[in-house]
């Protein structure tokens, strides 16, 4: 949740007070009105809408705060139970889809291979039909449903939900993800409902999946996932950074002196990911006569211990520690996430290497250089938390409620 207070008077909406017992900031409604200074009526009359809406649920008695004792204040609860969420994460050969609570459990998952150069027609219409077989086993049907979430790996204009020039998804430029995944959906689940499609960059919730998960208090979180391309997600206050049309995070495109003769998937010379992501790493194994094609060939053969392919993810980690340097002192962050299929010691080894070598050590002294600790799931925390946040905001809310006839 963000750390916005609940508005003042007459002004907190239902939807304001909605956020504040989500984000735990006042649970009672003796604590609602403190907050919002609304008198006990009106904050009556409005909670009363959220739970006609079947939004919110009365828990157990708080603690009595009076020296005086009397009955304990009943507490407010977001009921997650009234509906549920779908997402997906998309690599270049690999895909994942899920079901989610309203408050980011998963109920039911699937993984399996998709090739994203198959096309978005054949790919969204392939998670169209793992959503509905997804929706029985999670216990759930398709009325249910109140948004899907999809993590691509790619550069996305947020307002429209279309990615722009991804260098690693041919045929995908410009293409209308959100209507086609919507009608995909709809063809293979009975009684769906046209809902929502937010579509985002997996870098992006990658990254907002992880801290809202593990460090919600970390107000600068960065993720740099290392898989067959490179690109990192930056949340600052709790809210994804995006840039102005999608293109933030995008370091697998810095250039970088050492690598000005290696071609990049993107048509340039000299892009960080033409040496150091994990399509550069296989490409290097596969030369000296190592079988590895992809970045998830290279993950498994850092399983496996292979030696050789240890040593040249740690070179490349050194590549990318070098470009971070320059990150960590932009943005003076307090995580530092690596994540992807490179993620793992030797990768993380070499990341340290240069990046303290070279940022200052002022950028340095509060920062913490993690591991994933989501894992494969964290773009698809990501893409639900991203639909929740979207569908619960104050002023959304408004709307969904007076569309709900309450």
């Amino acid at each position: 949740m963000n750390g916005r207070a609940g508005k003042p008077g007459s002004q907190a909406s239902a939807g304001d007070l909605l956020e504040l017992v989500r984000s735990g900031r006042a649970t009672t409604r003796g604590a609602l009105q403190q907050a919002t200074g609304l008198s006990r009526a009106t904050v009556g009359q409005r909670l009363d809408r959220l739970f006609r809406a079947g939004w919110l649920r009365e828990g157990a008695g708080g603690p009595v705060d009076s020296p005086l004792g009397g009955r304990p204040s009943i507490t407010l609860e977001f009921d997650d139970a009234h509906a549920v969420v779908l997402a997906a994460d998309l690599d270049t050969r690999h895909a994942r889809a899920a079901v989610l609570s309203l408050t980011g459990e998963i109920l039911a998952e699937h993984s399996g291979i998709l090739v994203i150069e198959d096309g978005p027609d054949a790919v969204l219409g392939a998670l169209g039909r793992w959503f509905a077989e997804l929706l029985p086993q999670a216990g759930h049907r398709a009325h249910e449903v109140c948004g899907i979430g999809i993590a691509v790996p790619g550069p996305v204009d947020s307002d429209t939900g279309r990615v722009v020039q991804p260098p690693i998804m041919p045929g995908w430029d410009g293409y209308d993800i959100r209507g086609r995944l919507g009608r995909a959906f709809a063809e293979h689940a009975h009684g769906a409902a046209d809902v929502p499609v937010l579509v985002d960059n997996d870098a992006n919730l990658m990254a907002y999946g992880e801290q809202r998960t593990g460090h919600p208090d970390c107000s600068a979180f960065v993720l740099v996932k290392v898989s067959t391309g490179i690109g990192a997600g930056v949340v600052v206050d709790g809210r994804i950074y995006r840039g102005i049309d999608g293109g933030a995070g995008d370091i697998g495109h810095i250039r970088v002196p050492e690598s000005a003769d290696a071609l990049c998937r993107c048509g340039s010379y000299g892009c960080l990911a033409a040496v150091a992501s994990g399509g550069a790493v296989a490409r290097r194994l596969a030369e000296a006569g190592v079988p590895a094609t992809s970045g998830s060939d290279v993950r498994d053969l850092l399983t496996a211990g292979h030696p050789e392919a240890a040593a040249l993810a740690r070179e490349a980690g050194r590549g990318v520690g070098d470009v971070l340097a320059t990150v960590v002192t932009l943005l003076n962050p307090g995580v530092l996430m690596i994540a992807g299929d490179l993620a793992g010691t030797p990768f993380l080894t070499g990341v340290r290497e240069l990046l303290y070598q070279r940022a200052l050590p002022r950028s340095t002294a509060h920062l913490d250089v993690l591991t994933s600790q989501l894992g494969e799931r964290a773009g698809l925390v990501g893409a639900g938390a991203l639909v929740v946040e979207h569908l619960y905001a104050p002023e959304r809310v408004e709307e969904r409620l007076l569309a709900l006839g309450v």
